[in-house]
């Protein structure tokens, strides 16, 4: 079975069976009701509302508990995915000002809109489990990932942190490229630079794929139904973007 195969699998599986589970639990209560009348003789009330009510406390019982169902192998994408996504908004929000073609330039503001959001999506993954959470700061093509509580504890945990803020650089992450690509992509200008961002997005997008590749291969790791969720979901869009690219470059190369 392929990995996507797996993740389609998972994906579509899962709401399923959570619904099937609250729908045995209202049929358990109901059937509760209704043996408790006979057992006493006597109608005993059972308002709709309080049955909801006690449906929605078990929902988020398990909603908070499975909050706490994550692994260091999930801190430590989140973390990274985060600085990851920030350099392709670096590289994006290159595209107006370098005069790109039309369609790079549409390409390039999806990709701010959805990385963007994803960003916060992930910072807040993190503060909902008490972890650190990066903190995303961009100066031009200069990116800085600050980290309070490493900051404040002298360092020791995962983040990344750029060489230019005077920490950590993220060079090491599959994807990531280098300063002075970024410098030569800013440089360059109009069919030059749609070339060149084409090359790098791709390059860029097949490294956030191995990033989710390897949290998946991790053990116990994506159990939490939103990390699977953001993974998987990150997962799909960067396929399909690299495939709208190949097509981009292929009829640029033919032109």
């Amino acid at each position: 079975m392929s990995f996507n195969m797996f993740l389609s699998m998972r994906f579509t599986t899962l709401p399923v069976l959570f619904i099937s589970i609250i729908l045995l639990l209202s049929f358990h209560f109901m059937g509760c009701a209704g043996s408790e009348q006979i057992a006493d003789n006597e109608t005993v009330e059972h308002s709709p509302d309080r049955n909801l009510s006690s449906l929605e406390e078990i929902y988020w019982a398990r909603i908070d508990s499975s909050r706490m169902n994550f692994t260091q192998a999930d801190v430590v994408f989140m973390t990274g995915m985060i600085g990851h996504h920030a350099q392709a908004l670096i590289m994006s929000r290159l595209a107006p000002e370098n005069d790109a073609s039309r369609s790079v330039q549409v390409l390039a503001a999806r990709i701010i809109n959805a990385q963007g959001d994803e960003i916060r999506l992930m910072q807040q993954w993190l503060a909902d489990r008490n972890q650190p959470v990066p903190e995303v700061h961009i100066d031009g093509l200069n990116l800085m990932i600050h980290m309070p509580d490493m900051e404040h504890n002298g360092g020791g945990h995962h983040g990344h942190h750029d060489h230019h803020g005077g920490m950590h650089d993220h060079s090491d992450m599959p994807g990531m490229l280098t300063q002075e690509q970024l410098e030569e992509l800013a440089e360059a200008q109009g069919r030059e630079f749609d070339r060149l961002f084409l090359l790098y997005m791709i390059e860029h997008h097949e490294g956030a794929i191995t990033m989710v590749e390897t949290l998946f291969n991790a053990n116990g790791a994506a159990g939490d139904r939103e990390m699977f969720d953001l993974a998987s979901g990150i997962n799909a869009e960067q396929i399909t973007e690299i495939n709208r690219m190949q097509s981009m470059l292929e009829e640029m190369e033919g032109s």
